[in-house]
């Protein structure tokens, strides 16, 4: 299956996320902030990411601001999954590059479908 970086800083996120992702054969790949996630996902060139974007450091739109526009990176599809539910934070996601946006808590089926969508192309 694909091989999934999951950058966020709170455990119990990643332990979520880690354990729907495995369920379903994906490998996973962790970073705890943002300039960890962008060094991973150019090292490991991961089939996707998702992103948190409320982190310490550099945040989760700048992140997936600097993965789309990294011709190295670029192809890499990114999923921003966060507590932030406003229009604004999706509109503003989308356009720094993320292919979609969920919003926590995160429900299996809509995230395994989304990583499925986004892998497809």
């Amino acid at each position: 299956m694909a091989r999934v970086l999951i950058v966020d800083d709170s455990p119990t996120e990643m332990y979520k996320l880690t354990g729907m992702l495995e369920k379903h054969g994906h490998q996973v790949l962790k970073a705890e902030n943002g300039a960890d996630g962008v060094a991973l996902a150019r090292q490991e060139k991961p089939d996707a990411v998702l992103m948190d974007i409320v982190m310490p450091g550099m945040n989760g739109f700048q992140a997936t601001r600097q993965l789309s526009k990294d011709p190295e990176t670029s192809g890499i599809p990114v999923i921003i999954v966060t507590t932030k539910d406003q229009e604004t934070d999706k509109v503003w996601g989308t356009r720094q590059g993320a292919r979609d946006y969920l919003t926590k808590p995160v429900d299996e089926q809509t995230l395994i479908k989304t990583l499925d969508g986004v892998l497809k192309g």
